[in-house]
């Protein structure tokens, strides 16, 4: 599909949803109005009050707040992720034994965590960040895991006849085969971090886009709970557009179809 195309179809999505909102809230055709709007509040009120977040300033400080500890969360869980994902995917037997507490550990329930981080690690940014690590370093684990496992075994035996040590294999060849995967996951995974770190200011903090979030569902400000909501999705976008930009510059070498999304 054309760019152009594409980014208009998007954006028509876009306009489609405000516009339902607007009728939803703004007319009688579903009811009264002003009891709607207690609940999902207006386009136009929830507009102003982003406009007054950034005209007063106030948003930047909470915004730099957040982008630290899903930063942190983002770097610790993916590094973890990556070298014990690459040391099991190459010893399967090892793998065998860990694979059940893996398993075990991946169900646990984050939200039922982030109290226990905030004990360990007090109100600060890292328990946040622990948080955040839970959420990203399982699903990057699990596509660097099957991304090395996905390995081409006539390119593998043919590098290994050629006597390559095991630093130029993981260099040319276990690296490329799971840099597709891994950037799959790195998509995912700068949500979810972001989500860590909202999540955690949500339930204590003194500052974040959680906090603010938390601050404006105190006060049945609902204008305020969904800008704060507008304003965490926007600041997760333009973060997966830097992660784009990156991976096309990476993986400029494979085809389009061959990317794993």
């Amino acid at each position: 599909m054309p760019r152009i195309l594409l980014l208009t179809l998007q954006i028509l999505v876009a306009v489609v949803c405000i516009a339902f909102w607007w009728v939803l809230t703004e007319t009688p055709l579903f009811g009264d109005p002003s009891r709607i709007q207690f609940f999902f509040s207006t386009p136009m009120d929830v507009l102003n009050q982003i406009i007054r977040w950034f005209s007063s300033g106030q948003i930047w400080y909470h915004l730099w707040i957040t982008l630290i500890e899903a930063a942190l969360a983002f770097v610790i869980g993916t590094v973890a992720a990556l070298i014990l994902g690459f040391w099991l995917a190459r010893r399967p037997k090892l793998a065998a034994v860990f694979d059940p507490y893996v398993k075990a550990a991946n169900a646990l329930p984050r939200v039922v965590l982030a109290p226990i981080f905030t004990l360990w690690f007090g109100l600060g940014i890292w328990s946040k960040v622990a948080l955040g690590v839970t959420l990203v370093f399982f699903i990057v684990f699990f596509n660097v895991y099957q991304g090395v496992k996905e390995v081409n075994r006539t390119v593998l035996q043919n590098a290994r006849m050629l006597g390559m040590t095991e630093r130029q294999l993981l260099r040319h060849v276990y690296l490329p085969s799971a840099l597709s995967w891994v950037f799959s996951s790195l998509h995912v995974s700068i949500g979810f971090a972001v989500v860590g770190a909202v999540v955690g200011e949500y339930l204590g903090s003194a500052a974040g886009l959680g906090y603010l979030i938390a601050q404006a569902e105190g006060m049945f400000d609902i204008a305020g709970v969904f800008a704060g909501m507008f304003v965490l999705s926007a600041f997760v976008l333009i973060i997966d557009g830097l992660v784009t930009v990156v991976e096309r510059r990476l993986l400029v070498w494979q085809p389009d179809n061959d990317h794993h999304r």
